[in-house]
């Protein structure tokens, strides 16, 4: 005999949308924030922060860490690896020119302008410094970033008789700006050791004398891929 009678069990409540997204959202936000929570843990754990293909500049900074004394007790050396911005400018002629066309060769980056005292004492000492260790491994590359005027920095290095130095330029002052940006830049004038790689080695907010004993044997331990003398 069929039993016609109605199924008596009771029925399952319905789950409105709002609570399985909601309970979606849930899981996602719980998933993420382990992620977050290993990566920050990774970082407290001595996990370095910064472009990691800089970290063969963090170390190079560690070995002539003892050097930064005297004239140029003033550096700070990196301890993040940093990667600058491939800091654009024009040459002498006029001509585009970048940080990056300088790979391969460890470069002292200096911002500087003729309405700057501290750049304008500087600059001899800076054209001491290319004159001593310039070559196919290191170069001084000396920025002005005078807005006003572009015959003034120029005159200024030719009554000066400084000739060592090649000169560049940027008109807009984007270099300092993009400088600022990474905190390399608080004032005039800024000095950014780099190595062949395009990575910070040491900083100054400030001048140095360059040609001193102290900056020559600093950047021939910089250029040097051996810890000899330190």
């Amino acid at each position: 005999m069929t039993n016609d009678k109605p199924d008596q069990s009771p029925a399952r409540p319905a789950v409105p949308r709002r609570t399985v997204l909601a309970a979606g959202t849930i899981l996602v936000v719980a998933v993420a924030g382990g992620i977050a929570a290993v990566a920050f843990g990774g970082l407290l754990k001595g996990r370095p922060a910064g472009d990691q293909a800089c970290q063969a500049a963090v170390a190079t900074a560690a070995r002539i860490a003892p050097l930064i004394k005297g004239e140029v007790a003033a550096l700070t050396a990196a301890t993040t690896p940093l990667r600058l911005p491939d800091l654009a400018f024009d040459d002498a002629s006029g001509r585009p020119a970048k940080l990056s066309d300088f790979r391969g060769k460890t470069v002292l980056l200096n911002l500087w302008a003729t309405w700057c005292v501290p750049c304008r004492k500087e600059m001899p000492a800076l054209d001491g410094l290319q004159a001593k260790l310039g070559s196919d491994d290191f170069q001084v590359v000396a920025v002005n970033i005078d807005t006003r005027d572009p015959d003034k920095p120029k005159a200024f290095l030719n009554d000066a008789k400084l000739t060592k130095l090649a000169y560049f330029s940027d008109q807009k002052a984007k270099v300092f700006q993009d400088l600022k940006a990474v905190g390399r830049a608080l004032g005039m004038p800024t000095s950014v050791l780099v190595d062949g790689q395009g990575c910070e080695i040491a900083t100054i907010a400030g001048p140095a004398e360059w040609n001193s004993d102290d900056a020559v044997k600093l950047i021939q331990a910089a250029t040097s891929k051996a810890a000899a003398g330190l």
